[in-house]
């Protein structure tokens, strides 16, 4: 208890950005069920304090870098094995995942209030909201397809490119977009990614030749959860870990038909959404976000944020050119492999590795403040919500502890694993207790070989993360898990290699 209180002691507000209500009040009993929860809920909390977290953080952020690398040339914190579309796939899941639909009013007379938060699901709410029924204004007329936004250019490859649907405002006013959730609009890429997902459920429409929009629902989030199962998580974690949960088919693939093997994700009763997952684990997306992107090829790249020119901040109507050609985000199934230069090439992710790109250091004031470090934001909230340390999650898990002297702040490059310090050389309060999301970062810097090593999540973190998504699945009696165990992707949808993967669904999408 007196643990507890002085960490309260130190909360301060830290914006919207990323924040749920109700995360920072878990109960630590062993009864305890909600929709936040621990996994590993006898392990004590790490101690910190605010000052050695804040200088973790400064230590993770990279240095500025005024000249981007030039597309013809390596830039070797590029990951070889995960394509830049993964980042935003995963953001576009998370606000899938942890929608809250409540008001601020009921917010702020009840901050805790975790019954009211919806049970986490792969149901694709932050596109459809609450259903024709009740958010009409996300339908056309007929209460059966998505309504969608104006049309955008600079994709040659997708000449019925559209945004999402925006209020029109009054002038000198921000058209807001009209969605199940507004956070799908705080940037370009995964605001395409939400515009994509109602294009897709409009083709299913057209598709099946169906007027039930029960069932159309369905088949979309039988597709995307398939998307999610078979494409998003060996890319993140990797097939062993897959393989380790859902036991080898005959061919040597993943044997996804079999009844999961969940050994740290066992609700008592509901799902329920782990801390260790929400505010450490499946926060390893921001080290991957690089600093710029080519959205299509006939614009230059764009920065994340610029306060002097265009950028890829969202909440506000974009510029029409911006059409995103996803291309360049994801490799198609079906296409040959693409140049590793120039403008056509896939873009990598950055690497899941103890660094982020400099402009996470320094978030706009219109994204976040108090404090304006995505890093700092992420340790205090670990901190916060009371989170063991990573060697003692490694260790409940079964896995080797790594020594303090391996975990290494900075990139996963030749260069940083010259300089790279060790967390204790940052402050020795770090001994044997490093912070989780710090743990699992370093964690998957172990890979590092060379600056092209692929780099995927480690045993800590791969695990974590594919035994939540598969166990929330597995518990929602909506999933194709639960009603289609041999459920596979309509004929049609697939790619030439028999295969449905983002880049195939975001190929259905392009048809209407």
């Amino acid at each position: 208890m007196q643990e507890a209180t002085v960490a309260a002691a130190h909360r301060k507000p830290m914006g919207r950005h990323g924040e749920i209500r109700g995360l920072e009040a878990q109960g630590r009993s062993d009864q305890f069920e909600g929709r936040f929860g621990r996994m590993f809920r006898t392990l004590p909390p790490a101690q910190f304090d605010a000052g050695v977290l804040h200088d973790l953080a400064a230590a993770m952020t990279a240095e500025f870098e005024a000249t981007p690398t030039p597309e013809t040339e390596a830039d070797d914190e590029e990951n070889t094995g995960i394509s830049a579309g993964y980042t935003y796939l995963g953001q576009f899941i998370d606000h899938d995942l942890t929608f809250d639909p409540v008001s601020s009013l009921q917010r702020q007379n009840d901050p805790a209030a975790l019954v009211d938060f919806r049970t986490p699901r792969f149901d694709l709410d932050c596109a459809y909201g609450r259903g024709p029924s009740d958010q009409a204004y996300l339908y056309r007329a007929d209460g059966l397809k998505m309504l969608q936004g104006d049309p955008l250019t600079g994709n040659s490859k997708d000449p019925k490119a559209r945004g999402v649907p925006r209020n029109t405002p009054e002038t000198g006013e921000p058209a807001r977009a009209l969605l199940g959730d507004p956070r799908n609009d705080e940037n370009v890429i995964v605001s395409q990614l939400q515009a994509s997902m109602l294009r897709f459920h409009n083709r299913m429409v057209d598709v099946l030749g169906s007027d039930n929009f029960d069932e159309v629902q369905k088949m979309a989030r039988f597709h995307y959860q398939w998307v999610v199962l078979h494409d998003f998580l060996p890319t993140i974690v990797g097939l062993d870990t897959l393989k380790s949960i859902f036991g080898t088919a005959k061919d040597g693939t993943v044997d996804y038909t079999q009844e999961p093997k969940l050994k740290f994700y066992k609700p008592k009763k509901e799902a329920y959404m782990p801390v260790e997952f929400s505010a450490a684990a499946y926060r390893f997306g921001h080290s991957m976000v690089r600093p710029i992107y080519r959205l299509n090829q006939s614009i230059d790249r764009l920065p994340i944020f610029s306060a002097t020119g265009e950028s890829l901040v969202g909440f506000r109507k974009f510029p029409t050119n911006l059409a995103i050609d996803w291309d360049l985000f994801f490799k198609p199934s079906d296409a040959p492999p693409p140049p590793p230069f120039g403008k056509t090439r896939v873009q990598p992710a950055y690497k899941p590795d103890s660094s982020v790109v400099n402009p996470l250091g320094s978030l706009p004031a219109s994204v976040a403040s108090n404090p304006s470090s995505l890093p700092e934001r992420n340790l205090l909230r670990g901190w916060r919500v009371e989170l063991p340390s990573g060697q003692s999650v490694a260790k409940a898990m079964g896995f080797a502890v790594i020594p303090d002297d391996k975990l290494k702040v900075g990139k996963a490059t030749a260069a940083g694993k010259e300089k790279n310090k060790s967390i204790t050389q940052v402050s020795p309060k770090f001994a044997r207790n490093a912070p989780l999301w710090f743990y699992m970062l370093s964690e998957a810097q172990q890979q590092f070989v060379e600056d092209d090593t692929p780099i995927r999540l480690g045993p800590v973190g791969g695990r974590i993360v594919a035994e939540v998504i598969v166990g929330l699945m597995i518990h929602d009696s909506h999933s194709y898990l639960r009603q289609d165990r041999n459920f596979s992707p309509r004929r049609e949808f697939l790619s030439p290699k028999g295969e449905f993967n983002m880049t195939d669904l975001l190929r259905q999408a392009r048809q209407v």
